[in-house]
């Protein structure tokens, strides 16, 4: 059966809607391609931040954080967008960022984190590490409970919210209570089955994936890759927060997301994990109205909301 055929119907419109592009030729035509600006509710107050990031660099921090709530401490959720290491900004998340912040009651920071090629790894996740650092230490001036401090992300930004959780564990930064790495990217190898079975010019497939991992990686880490930056290479997954992942059936990461799962699991850490069928990449922001899309989107919604949840 071809890949179109073993697509939802519901969502198999959807596709005829997604760019086709080539990588790296077409990357700077893609950045261009930006998401729409979208209306936010005004029960979210949204500001920019600007901060020092690792190397004296400006970091812009995007703030989504409730309005008309009580004083009291709230959680927070370091949102990591997406985009394969090498596109994307925080603003293209900010429906869902604002409804991250209304639904589970707590202030989202999410990073303009530094893109591949320019700046391979680890520029982008220092950044995102940068940002839980500041998320900690303004704590009491944003009334932030520093116990319900959570990261999550999509794709390339699960896979960057798996490799945070990774780094902060080892460097003994500020702790985090829940992680939420949605489809996320893990591993640079690109060896499973459904690595190489996903190759449906629409949607983000093989030869996306392996260029830009080489973009990201870029020439100085042809070997010896560490964990954090392709996570499904650590070996010690023993003491990380609690997770939720979720992926679709026709997902080229499918596989490498499944792996990592299990052993989660078996290394003790509590992971809830949801495989969608005839879902393929992101879906659920490509057909929104779609059953299944609504479905996707409330549940890891719903259990972000219970994790962030103080006793």
């Amino acid at each position: 059966m071809n890949f179109i055929n073993r697509v939802a119907p519901e969502l198999r419109a959807g596709l005829h809607e997604l760019a086709v592009f080539q990588l790296p030729e077409d990357l700077m035509k893609a950045r261009l391609d930006a998401a729409p600006v979208v209306q936010v509710s005004d029960d979210v107050e949204i500001e920019n931040v600007y901060i020092r990031g690792v190397h004296g660099d400006e970091l812009q921090l995007r703030i989504y954080t409730p309005a008309h709530t009580e004083t009291a401490e709230k959680p927070a959720l370091l949102w990591i967008h997406g985009g394969g290491m090498i596109l994307g900004r925080p603003e293209g998340d900010d429906r869902l960022c604002a409804d991250f912040a209304i639904r589970a009651g707590c202030i989202v920071v999410s990073p303009n984190y530094r893109l591949a090629p320019e700046h391979p790894y680890p520029a982008g996740l220092e950044d995102c590490y940068t940002t839980l650092e500041w998320i900690s230490s303004e704590a009491e001036a944003r009334k932030i409970d520093r116990s319900r401090i959570a990261v999550g992300g999509a794709s390339a930004g699960g896979g960057l919210a798996a490799g945070l959780a990774l780094l902060t564990r080892d460097r003994q930064g500020p702790k985090l209570c829940f992680q939420m790495p949605l489809y996320p990217m893990l591993d640079h190898r690109n060896v499973t089955p459904s690595s190489y079975e996903i190759t449906h010019p629409s949607v983000w497939n093989r030869a996306h994936n392996v260029a830009a991992w080489e973009m990201y990686l870029g020439q100085d880490l042809k070997v010896n890759v560490p964990v954090y930056a392709s996570p499904n290479l650590a070996a010690d997954l023993a003491d990380l927060p609690p997770a939720y992942v979720c992926v679709g059936e026709l997902d080229l990461f499918r596989d490498e997301i499944m792996d990592y799962v299990a052993r989660l699991a078996r290394a003790g850490v509590q992971v809830e994990f949801h495989l969608y069928p005839g879902c393929y990449h992101a879906s659920e922001h490509v057909v929104p109205e779609a059953e299944s899309s609504q479905r996707i989107r409330n549940e890891y919604i719903e259990r972000l909301t219970q994790a962030l949840k103080s006793d």
